[in-house]
């Protein structure tokens, strides 16, 4: 928008500094001057900014006469396509058009994915995973001694720890990347089994991939 604007602010001062002739044929600005005489055929125009259905800012476009001189020329949507303009639209896009940066897309190798995968079984494993559930407070009524686990309104599902996951450790993982034969049921803490690549070697001393998961009381 900031070379439109001052193509724009050039035009005004453009218009302002021409010098009007003394006789009553020029006792007008440029812009009206140019378009005298033309109502049965199409003006070439170059476009200040970019309009809907007629073209970008800095294209030449044909245009009827009217629509010109009453709508595009006093807002100086568009100019006169003749040469000062032309030139004065193209000078002003090359100061102030934004450059398009060149985004350079890398392919990550095997070697860079499973360093990826790595740091995130790490993390994952070196992590807790912190659920607040509401209790079933029927069945809690209904114990028998304090030492019955407290079951829960609704149990914990994969998806809901998947969620959690990206949440609070920032890891995206999948649902078939958890061994999770029924869902979490009550209060406690749990090491959930985690499928992850062959390829991720195993921390000294164990055998299996496992996230904690605590459930607690809100």
């Amino acid at each position: 928008m900031a070379y439109i604007q001052n193509g724009r602010h050039a035009l005004r001062q453009i218009i302002k500094e021409t010098n009007v002739q003394q006789s009553h044929d020029r006792l007008m600005q440029p812009l009206f001057y140019a378009c005298q005489g033309i109502r049965y055929r199409k003006l070439d125009v170059i476009l200040t900014t970019s309009i809907e259905r007629l073209g970008k800012a800095g294209e030449t476009v044909k245009v009827a006469p009217g629509y010109f001189r009453n709508h595009l020329m006093p807002k100086l949507l568009a100019v006169p396509n003749i040469d000062k303009f032309a030139y004065l639209i193209k000078e002003q896009r090359k100061i102030y058009q934004p450059k398009e940066e060149e985004v350079q897309v890398v392919t990550k190798n095997v070697e860079d994915k499973s360093k990826v995968y790595e740091k995130a079984a790490y993390r994952l494993l070196n992590g807790r995973l912190v659920l607040r559930r509401s209790i079933n407070v029927e069945k809690f009524r209904a114990r028998s001694t304090k030492d019955d686990p407290i079951e829960l309104r609704s149990p914990v599902t994969k998806d809901e720890i998947v969620a959690e996951v990206a949440r609070q450790l920032c890891v995206q993982i999948d649902p078939e990347n958890l061994h999770l034969p029924t869902p979490l049921e009550t209060f406690g803490l749990f090491d959930v089994q985690l499928r992850m690549p062959k390829s991720i070697p195993l921390p000294e001393g164990r055998y299996n991939w496992t996230l904690k998961v605590k459930i607690r009381g809100k």
